[in-house]
């Protein structure tokens, strides 16, 4: 579908979200503060979606959530992150300008498609368009920045596969770094491909995206949480950028009992209308992913209603529980020793995690299984000697009765595991008699 140039949010109807059982969303919960339960269910109104942890990926509501579709500009969240990795790896900066080429120039002109009006021949910062790119979504700014990053579009496509290989992202199709159509990328596109193949993958894989983002450049929400800024203001090239994700506080479809500070929208006639939202309730982050919701008008906020639901659901019925690094765990506070002087060891958590269990469940419902480093892992024991507080391998952390465990189809989350003590070797004699008491 096509979207016009300007958002005039003022004509917003907001529809009050009551009547999905989420009328008293509580403080999000946690260990030492509960919240009363409201809704046990989500009737989520879109083809798919999800929500995790924004730092562990644990899953706490999925629907079809391995299925492909097409995310449309929510693809740009794999353009900036590899923005992102080019700044950082300083080969690409703040202040750099990019020339515009004239087919970046054409896709960034089509007033029907969401854009700042680049010109050809014309420079403008990096900042500026990336800015431009997550603010307000503009098509033509992140494939400059793309092709600043790769060399060219198709260059960058490549690169995208790669990048979202690494991510875990299991099955995707990737045609720009935009989001558009072949056909509506034009000379940007690929002449051997469909007009209407656009980018696809599943609400699982736009979720580790969004994880991994978060995670490595948690900067990318000083941007998402500007709701209206100019682009090169005092210009020929003056654009007012109104924010696309309406659920931003003081915009037509925000909720005061949750904070939603991000991350992208995307919308398309083969997607409808997409959301990757992210909120932080008294420091329990989230991030939610709603994959083609209505799309009725470019007034309808659906998309923002469905997250709404899936973000109320869980900070209404899941409490967190946090450890700290040092804390033991059940399961792995201890690991038997091979050939040491003392026949096991005690091991605590090498950083902090939170895990998040349903409000009828018990924090002893966590525990977790010891792995060790291959090259400590003497047939399953710990191999002396180890240095006093070595990481020595990970604490496998799953919850009883989890019956959606984490992203990448796992069952458990994956915390360095740390000796307290240095274990020490054991003398040749000892060794020799622990082995004959061994033959009895």
């Amino acid at each position: 579908m096509k979207r016009v140039r300007q958002m005039v949010i003022g004509l917003v109807t907001v529809v009050t979200l009551v009547t999905g059982g989420i009328s008293s969303l509580g403080a999000p919960v946690t260990a030492q503060a509960a919240s009363q339960q409201t809704s046990t269910t989500v009737n989520l109104k879109a083809k798919a979606g999800i929500a995790v942890d924004a730092k562990t990926g644990q899953i706490l509501y999925s629907k079809n959530a391995d299925q492909k579709l097409p995310v449309a500009s929510m693809t740009k969240l794999l353009s900036i992150y590899m923005v992102l990795d080019a700044i950082h790896a300083d080969k690409l900066k703040w202040d750099q300008k990019i020339t515009i080429n004239k087919d970046i120039a054409k896709v960034a002109q089509n007033t029907n498609l969401s854009n700042v009006p680049l010109r050809a021949g014309h420079k403008y910062t990096v900042k500026a368009l990336y800015q431009a790119s997550l603010i307000y979504s503009a098509n033509g700014a992140v494939e400059a920045l793309g092709s600043a990053v790769a060399g060219s579009p198709h260059a960058f496509v490549t690169q995208m596969k790669a990048q979202a290989k690494k991510l875990g992202m299991t099955d995707v199709e990737i045609y720009n770094a935009c989001g558009l159509t072949n056909k509506q990328v034009g000379k940007l596109g690929y002449s051997d491909v469909k007009g209407s193949a656009e980018n696809k993958w599943s609400a699982a894989d736009q979720a580790k995206l969004a994880v991994a983002l978060l995670n490595k450049y948690p900067e990318v929400l000083q941007t998402t949480n500007i709701k209206k800024m100019w682009f090169e203001k005092g210009t020929n090239d003056a654009t007012k950028m109104e924010n696309w994700n309406w659920m931003l506080k003081g915009l037509s479809a925000a909720y005061s009992k949750l904070h939603v500070d991000g991350l992208k929208t995307g919308t398309s006639d083969a997607a409808g209308a997409n959301f990757t939202g992210t909120a932080n309730n008294d420091g329990n982050r989230i991030v939610t992913v709603v994959l083609h919701a209505a799309h009725k008008s470019e007034t309808d906020p659906s998309r923002f209603q469905q997250t709404q639901k899936m973000m109320s659901y869980v900070y209404n019925n899941f409490k967190t529980v946090s450890y700290q690094a040092g804390d033991q765990v059940k399961g792995a506070k201890m690991v038997t020793t091979h050939d040491a002087k003392a026949k096991t060891a005690k091991t605590v958590l090498g950083q902090d995690v939170k895990l998040w269990i349903r409000n009828d469940q018990i924090a002893s419902n966590i525990s977790a299984k010891t792995q060790l480093k291959a090259k400590y892992n003497e047939k399953s024991q710990l191999e002396a000697p180890v240095a006093k507080d070595a990481t020595i391998g990970t604490a496998n952390i799953s919850l009883k009765g989890d019956q959606l465990g984490f992203l990448g189809n796992t069952k458990t989350t994956k915390v360095p595991l740390k000796v307290t003590q240095a274990v020490e070797k054991a003398n040749f004699f000892v060794r020799i008699w622990r082995s004959i008491v061994a033959l009895f």
